[in-house]
This record gives structure tokens, C-alpha cells and sequence, in this order.
């Protein structure tokens, strides 16, 4: 029985790690694959941070914001499978929510209401940016290179026990940027690594777009 939490924690940092690698370094190869699963991890989050903005407490702290998580995870991945331009909107507006509210609690703000709102406005921002400036494939390894990045580093923090494993969840860009100055730099080296090895292997790579939706109807 002993040996149960320590199984459950390898298992989970070894996929945390693979997850992490390939968005990072095949983001944009991997996209069609990755995205859902991404959409599911986004969106659980978000939804279970939205509850803890509005109505305060921990996050993950009651069975509501568990439903409201996996509600929105499943919504927020059916649609990034349906549709390509809703994948594209997420993978940015996730990136920018990120940094918006991971910037705003790195500056000493808790997750509230503003924190969030904040969080909210900066994904919309660079979804809408992404979209009207057609830059979406060089987003996506952007925002693959610096999200999976943040998956890495937050694992390996958490097989430390510096990072409980909600905090992953909930923001690792965050606790990226709250953390010492060498995680920083290991992030950041990550992110770069990641972003070359995409730009390399996907210069003559393009992304068929894809409506699934109309397809099936």
C-alpha cells in the first residue's frame, strides 16, 4: 500500500514528461492529435479555476468545480477535434490566458476574479490577433514550444515536490515564473530547443485546415 501514492506519481510524471516533449517539440506536426488532448487539459483547468475566481476557495476545493472542470474539458475538446480555427483559437487564447493571469499572480495577485478576468481578455486578445493576422501556424510552435515547456519543467518540479500536482494543472506558466531563477532557465531553454527542432522539421509542413462537423453532416 505504501508504495501506491509513489506508483500513481511516476506514472503520472513519465506521461506529464512524454505530453510535454512531443508538444514542445511536435507541436505542430502532432497538432490534429495533440489538440484535443490539450483542449481537455485547458479546459478542465479553466473551468475549475472560473469556479474558484468567482466563488473563492482552493482550486479543486469542491465537487462543483470538479463537474464545471470536466464539463468544459470535454466541450473545449470536442470542439478543438470539430473544428480547426476553434483548435487555433484555443492553443493561442491558452497561451495568453497563461501569461496573463501566471503574470498577474507572479506579481503577488491570488487567483480572483480579476486575475482571471485578466486571464480571459489576454487569451481573447491573441486568439483574435492569431486569427485576423493569419499567423496560426507560427503560433501554434510558439505557443506548443512555451506551453510544453511549462508541462516539462512543472513535472520535473512536481517529482521534486516543489509543485503540487493542482498547481500543474491549474497554471505551470505561473509557477515557472514564481520558481528559481534556474527553472526559469530551463523553460526557457526548452522552449527554444523546441521551437527550432519545429521550425526545422515543419518548414515545408502545412496543416490541412478542417471542418469535421460538416463532414460527418
Amino acid at each position: 500500500m505504501s508504495n501506491e501514492p509513489f506508483f500513481a506519481l511516476a506514472c503520472a510524471s513519465v506521461i506529464g514528461l512524454l505530453f510535454g516533449s512531443v508538444l514542445a517539440f511536435g507541436g505542430y506536426r502532432f497538432f490534429l492529435i495533440l489538440l484535443p488532448i490539450w483542449g481537455f487539459f485547458f479546459g478542465f483547468g479553466l473551468g475549475a479555476q472560473t469556479i474558484q475566481a468567482i466563488f473563492g476557495g482552493g482550486f479543486l476545493s469542491d465537487i462543483t468545480s470538479w463537474i464545471v472542470g470536466f464539463v468544459v474539458a470535454l466541450v473545449f475538446a470536442v470542439l478543438s477535434y470539430l473544428f480547426y480555427i476553434f483548435a487555433v483559437a484555443l492553443i493561442a487564447g491558452s497561451l495568453g490566458y497563461a501569461l496573463g493571469a501566471g503574470l498577474m499572480m507572479a506579481i503577488g495577485f491570488d487567483m480572483s476574479f480579476i486575475t482571471w478576468l485578466v486571464g480571459i481578455i489576454a487569451g481573447v486578445a491573441v486568439a483574435i490577433a492569431v486569427l485576423v493576422l493569419n499567423i496560426q501556424k507560427w503560433v501554434i510552435v510558439i505557443a506548443t514550444a512555451l506551453l510544453g515547456a511549462a508541462v516539462i519543467v512543472g513535472t520535473f518540479l512536481t517529482m521534486f515536490g516543489s509543485l503540487p500536482p493542482q498547481v500543474l494543472v491549474a497554471n505551470p506558466v505561473r509557477f515557472v515564473l514564481q520558481t528559481s531563477p534556474f527553472w526559469m532557465i530551463v523553460f526557457l531553454i526548452i522552449a527554444v530547443l523546441g521551437g527550432v527542432a519545429q521550425y526545422q522539421t515543419s518548414r515545408r509542413l502545412e496543416i490541412d485546415t478542417y471542418n469535421r462537423w460538416e463532414q460527418m453532416a
